[in-house]
């Protein structure tokens, strides 16, 4: 596949334009108060950043403040530490490096884009151990997500570009045969009874309502050219133009981690493969992986997790503890924006740049089957121990 295009182009700037108060004004003028701020961006933009970028562009004319404004208008969240900026294209990565590089580099454990590259294996035969106890693992999940090359990503893209991204997609997935068979469903063209199905198929995603997402431009002219592409089992799943172009998911009820990743990297490779068969190609490239809207999705775009009770060990002082060196994070059953209820967790990998898709899943499943087996000793009454930390890369 092709790597990004080195652009360095200058905002054109009309006779008009120049005329305006702002353009007579220095461009550090314009720098955002980001005091009282807690994210990524906000700790790599620095005045002497802002102004080496602030008037560049894109070829799709996409811009440095276009990249963070949802940062500089969500200084923090509650429950997680927030990246603060996205991508309009692929070349966002490239024109504004010096804030995506060290961005990365935070979210991502201190990986390196410059230096490192990304290693991709969708090889699930290698994954062992994939099977969990279901008297504690409730439902299994693998999702990414993949983006169109020569088409602006879902903050900068237009209607054309939204409608392109849908009919690619769409008619692609239409030759999926044998378990992936399955149809799409336009969010606009949608019956009520259809919609109330996904709704209680728990399938459906809604208008975007967090100002994480709204502040990223995610939710314009919804809902044009969205919808939802299931086969026939329910058990593989593609959303077209949410966050990403598309994302994918492969999941079940149950502890089957192996045969959900199975699935997921079979129908990955034949989506693919159908896309290819049309003159299109996903965004890739050696250092950051597939190349998707926000920084932490970069890599593998990969976040596989676990519905998963821990009556006991959630309740006990070391479990933060034992989730940081497993490389696992917890949220509500609800999704990033819930905080846990109850005993029920979801369990998934903190990384997603820097280890290949069979790792990672392997990560999951040995980490949840820790923390199952933890969960099962203090049943037993007896002692617990912290593991030791995880490499984050291979030397």
């Amino acid at each position: 596949m092709g790597t990004f295009k080195e652009v360095r182009t200058q905002r054109s700037r009309s006779p008009v334009s120049q005329k305006t108060s702002s353009e007579n004004l220095p461009v550090i003028s314009d720098f955002p108060d980001l005091r009282k701020h807690n994210n990524c961006m906000a700790s790599a933009l620095t005045p002497a950043i802002y102004a080496k970028l602030r008037d560049r562009v894109t070829p799709n004319n996409w811009t440095l403040d276009q990249c963070i404004q949802t940062g500089v208008d969500n200084p923090g969240h509650p429950f997680i530490k927030t990246v603060g900026c996205v991508a309009g294209d692929e070349e966002s990565y490239e024109v504004f490096a010096d804030l995506f590089d060290p961005v990365i580099k935070d979210r991502h454990n201190g990986y390196n884009p410059k230096t490192m590259k990304h290693p991709t294996d969708l090889d699930a035969s290698k994954v062992t151990n994939g099977m969990f106890d279901e008297n504690y693992v409730l439902s299994s999940r693998v999702r990414t997500g993949r983006s169109i090359r020569g088409l602006s990503l879902p903050p900068a893209c237009s209607r054309a570009e939204r409608r392109e991204v849908e009919r690619v997609a769409v008619t692609a997935l239409a030759g999926l045969k044998g378990d992936l068979a399955g149809r799409y469903y336009s969010l606009g063209d949608m019956t009520e009874k259809e919609q109330q199905q996904l709704i209680d198929d728990h399938f459906l995603f809604d208008k975007p309502v967090s100002p994480l997402l709204t502040c990223a431009f995610m939710a314009r002219d919804w809902p044009d050219a969205r919808g939802i592409w299931h086969n026939n089992e329910k058990t593989f799943l593609i959303w077209i133009n949410e966050e990403d172009h598309t994302r994918v998911i492969s999941m079940e009820k149950g502890g089957n981690m192996k045969r959900v990743f199975e699935r997921f990297c079979r129908g990955l490779q034949q989506v693919e493969q159908l896309i290819q068969e049309r003159g299109w190609e996903f965004m890739w490239n050696e250092h950051l992986g597939y190349v998707l809207t926000c920084p932490s999705n970069l890599g593998t775009g990969l976040r596989a997790g676990v519905h998963v009770r821990l009556p006991k060990l959630s309740k006990d002082p070391r479990f933060s503890k034992i989730l940081d060196n497993l490389r696992l994070q917890k949220r509500g059953t609800g999704g990033v924006d819930t905080a846990a209820t109850g005993d029920t967790f979801d369990i998934s990998n903190l990384d997603r740049l820097g280890k290949s898709e069979v790792e990672l899943v392997q990560l999951v499943v040995d980490g949840v089957n820790y923390l199952v087996e933890c969960e099962k000793r203090l049943e037993r009454g007896q002692d617990i121990k912290i593991p030791a930390p995880l490499a984050q890369f291979r030397k």
